[in-house]
């Protein structure tokens, strides 16, 4: 089994990426052959300074290898170090139908929120594709609000195999619903987008202060509390073990328990999960050369296996 998993550097990662994507890929890495690479060139859609992302390119390296990556098991690289997968991506366009792309959620959606209408965000699928052909990927986890991703690949490929011979592995998407859904600071799903975040390893000082703000009903302190509708609650209950997290719930049935002193239990229960990664980054950032290095040699195999694949697509197409 070869597993492709990517994620854009395009903003500081908090805990809801940390949960709803890190992790589970991080997990990936003792269940096959795991591929997971930074995604710079889809970044282009929506990030514009090229600082930033430079910048943010080198944080999401920073933050995996802090939090567990280890690049002997998982082929971790930058997506712009793999040229094979831009030329891929031209071939992949020639049997891409117009009306496939025009299906695509995420164009809809993305331009509905008010980003520029180019020809980068309507062929964002193709690059995906190609992104997960390229390696003859066979399975791609994704949540459910990306499925769709992974089935215009497999009709890309599919209609590339029948014009031109079995060149691409048709891959599977694996939706995995026991992955939390985590609540911002006012409730709603944590995003960057909406400014609800906790930042993953951001300033402790402004990271309690954004615990201490998290919106809560207008219950007293004497009043009994559902933990189930309570966002401190549910934050507490990722970080906390499971036994805590029982006796913070009857606390809460109980009464007489504050919501001020679930945000401090939860903001040490954050502080203890997260200290050996903040450890383990603070000493990688004494040693960016290194961190570089790991790219490298993960993009050199990545390469590897990307210009097997796109051989084999020149030489099917009449290029070679």
């Amino acid at each position: 089994m070869r597993i492709l998993s990517g994620i854009q550097p395009s903003g500081k990662l908090h805990i809801g990426n940390w949960f709803g994507m890190m992790k589970p890929a991080l997990e990936l890495q003792d269940q096959g052959e795991t591929y997971l690479f930074i995604a710079n060139y889809h970044a282009l859609t929506s990030v514009s300074d090229p600082d930033a992302l430079r910048r943010e390119t080198l944080n999401v390296a920073l933050d995996f290898l802090a939090c567990g990556l280890d690049p002997e098991r998982t082929v971790f690289f930058r997506q712009s170090d793999v040229p094979e997968v831009t030329e891929l991506t031209w071939l992949l366009s020639i049997v891409t139908p117009m009306g496939l792309l025009e299906r695509c959620h995420s164009y809809k959606d993305k331009t509905a929120k008010g980003l520029s209408p180019n020809h980068g965000l309507f062929a964002y699928p193709v690059l995906m594709a190609a992104d997960i052909l390229a390696y003859q990927s066979t399975t791609v986890p994704v949540g459910r609000d990306q499925k769709q991703h992974v089935e215009v690949t497999r009709d890309i490929a599919l209609k590339f195999n029948n014009l031109y011979g079995p060149v691409f592995t048709i891959p599977e998407p694996s939706i995995r619903d026991d992955v939390a859904v985590v609540p911002g600071v006012d409730g709603q799903k944590m995003s960057k987008s909406y400014n609800n975040h906790l930042e993953l390893f951001g300033d402790v000082k402004e990271l309690r202060s954004r615990i201490m703000r998290i919106v809560t009903d207008s219950k007293s302190l004497a009043d009994p509390k559902d933990p189930e509708t309570c966002t401190v609650f549910r934050l507490y209950r990722l970080f906390a073990a499971p036994a805590d997290a029982r006796a913070m719930a009857e606390r809460y049935r109980a009464g007489g328990y504050g919501y001020g002193d679930a945000k401090k239990a939860l903001f040490e229960a954050m502080q203890n999960a997260l200290a050996p990664f903040r450890r383990r980054r603070a000493e990688l950032s004494e040693n960016l050369d290194g961190v570089e290095a790991v790219l490298r040699k993960g993009a050199e195999r990545a390469r590897t296996a990307a210009r097997e694949t796109l051989d084999k697509a020149r030489i099917a197409m009449g290029l070679a």
